[in-house]
C-alpha cells in the first residue's frame, strides 16, 4: 500500500485544480492497487489561487457588490476559512481588467478601490489574516484606492479627495491614514506575488504592465511620475522606502501600497500556497507525488507549480511525476529541477478544442497508465 500525494494546479480552460486532482486519483483506482489518496489542489498565485485556497481550507465564498476598476459596480467573491481565521481573496475579482470591456478601458482612471471594499469586508467578519492574489489588475494606482475605501483620505490643494486613478496622484498634497482602518493592524496580511518589478522607472509598474493595460508612451511617461509623486508623499508619512522591494511594482503599484500602508508580507505565490496548504507534512508521508498543469516547458522552473511541488516533495527525498496537456520547447529543464518524469496526456494528434473539451478524461487514462507501471515496480 503506497500513500500517493495528488497535488496539480489547473489545466486553464480545461480543469480546476480540484477536478484535476480528481481526475488522477479515479486513473489510479482504475489500475488498481490498494493505495492511500491525499488530494491537495495547488496553484502558483495566479489564476485559480483563491478556489485551490478555498477547497483546501474548507472556505466558504462571500459575494459583494464593489465599485469596479472604472467606478462601476461589480460582483466580487472572496472566501472565508472554515475556521473563520482567513479570508482568501484576489484583487482581480474587483479590480481586474477583465472586469472592464476593452473598449471602456482608461488605465489612468482606473482604481483599486474595490479591492479595498473587499478587504473591508473580511475585516468585519473579524478575520485575523488576509492572503491576497495581486495579479490581473486593470490599475495604475499604487494602491491609492485600495487605501481611500479603507479610510485613508487623499487631499488635493483644495482639500477635497483626489480623483479615483493613477493620475488622481498628480494633484496629491496630503496623506492623511489618521482613520485608516484600526483593525488592519491586528491583521496579518500575506500577498500572492509573483513579479519582483520596483515601483518606478523603466521596469516599474507604468512602464512594463501599463501597456497592456491601455496606455500609449505619454500615459505610461505621467503615470510613472504620478507614481513617483505619490511616493514622495508617501515618504512623509511613512518614512519607510519601500518603492524598490521586489514586487512593489506589482498591480499597477498596489504592491507598494501593500507593503507602505498595511504592513502586508509579499510572497511567491507556489511557497505561499505550498505553506498555506501544510505541503510539506503531507509530501513527508507520501511515498509518490503527482502533479502537473496545462503545459510544461524550459519556463516552468520560474516559480511555477510543478516545479514548486517537486522541489518541495524533494525535502523528502519523494519521487515526483508530472501530468501535463502539452510539453514546450526546453521541458526537459524541469528534471533538473525535482520532477522525475514528465507525460503529456493527449493520446494523439487532436484539436485544441477537443483536448480542452476532453481533458478530464484523457488525464484519467494517462493516470491510468502510470499507475499500471507504478504498481508493478
Amino acid at each position: 500500500m503506497a500513500n500517493i500525494l495528488i497535488a496539480p494546479d489547473s489545466f486553464k480552460e480545461s480543469m480546476s485544480s480540484r477536478e484535476a486532482a480528481e481526475a488522477i486519483q479515479a486513473g489510479f483506482q482504475q489500475a488498481g492497487g490498494n493505495h492511500n489518496y491525499h488530494l491537495i489542489p495547488m496553484a502558483d498565485g495566479g489564476e485559480g489561487t483563491m478556489e485551490a485556497l478555498t477547497t483546501n481550507l474548507d472556505g466558504i465564498y462571500q459575494t459583494l457588490q464593489v465599485e469596479g476598476p472604472n467606478a462601476h459596480p461589480v460582483e466580487a467573491t472572496y472566501a472565508v476559512s472554515a475556521d473563520g481565521n482567513t479570508a482568501i481573496m484576489e484583487m482581480a475579482q474587483a479590480s481586474g481588467l477583465d472586469r472592464v470591456a476593452e473598449q471602456h478601458r482608461e488605465v489612468g482612471a482606473a482604481s483599486t478601490y474595490g479591492t479595498g471594499e473587499m478587504i473591508r469586508a473580511a475585516l468585519d467578519q473579524r478575520v485575523h489574516k488576509i492572503i491576497l492574489g495581486i495579479g490581473g489588475s486593470a490599475t495604475n494606482d499604487g494602491g491609492a484606492g485600495m487605501l481611500q475605501a479603507l479610510g485613508a483620505r487623499l487631499l488635493d490643494q483644495q482639500e477635497e479627495s483626489i480623483t479615483r486613478g493613477g493620475l488622481g496622484l498628480e494633484k496629491l498634497v496630503t496623506i492623511d491614514v489618521s482613520e485608516l482602518d484600526p483593525r488592519l493592524q491586528q491583521t496579518e496580511i500575506i500577498v500572492a506575488c509573483d513579479v519582483t518589478n520596483p515601483l518606478l522607472g523603466e521596469t516599474g509598474a507604468s512602464a512594463i504592465f501599463g501597456p497592456q493595460k491601455g496606455a500609449d508612451v505619454a500615459m505610461v511617461e505621467r503615470l510613472d511620475q504620478a507614481l513617483a509623486h505619490f511616493h514622495e508623499q508617501t515618504l512623509k508619512v511613512i518614512g519607510h522606502d519601500k518603492k524598490d522591494v521586489p514586487g512593489a511594482g506589482a498591480a499597477g503599484g498596489l504592491g507598494y501600497g501593500l507593503l507602505s500602508y498595511l504592513n502586508a508580507e509579499l510572497k511567491p505565490g507556489i511557497d505561499l500556497v505550498l505553506e498555506e496548504t501544510n505541503f510539506r507534512t503531507h509530501a513527508h508521508d507520501a511515498d509518490l507525488i503527482i502533479t502537473g498543469e496545462g503545459k510544461i516547458d524550459g519556463q516552468s522552473v520560474y516559480g511555477k507549480t510543478p516545479v514548486g511541488v517537486a522541489k518541495a516533495g524533494k525535502e523528502s527525498d519523494t519521487f515526483v511525476i508530472a501530468v501535463c496537456g502539452q510539453l514546450g520547447d526546453n521541458y526537459e529543464q524541469v528534471y533538473n529541477h525535482g520532477i522525475d518524469a514528465v507525460f503529456s496526456l493527449v493520446p494523439g494528434a487532436v484539436s485544441v478544442k477537443e483536448a480542452m473539451e476532453n481533458g478530464g478524461k484523457y488525464l484519467q487514462q494517462a493516470a491510468r497508465n502510470i499507475a499500471m507501471v507504478y504498481n508493478k515496480k
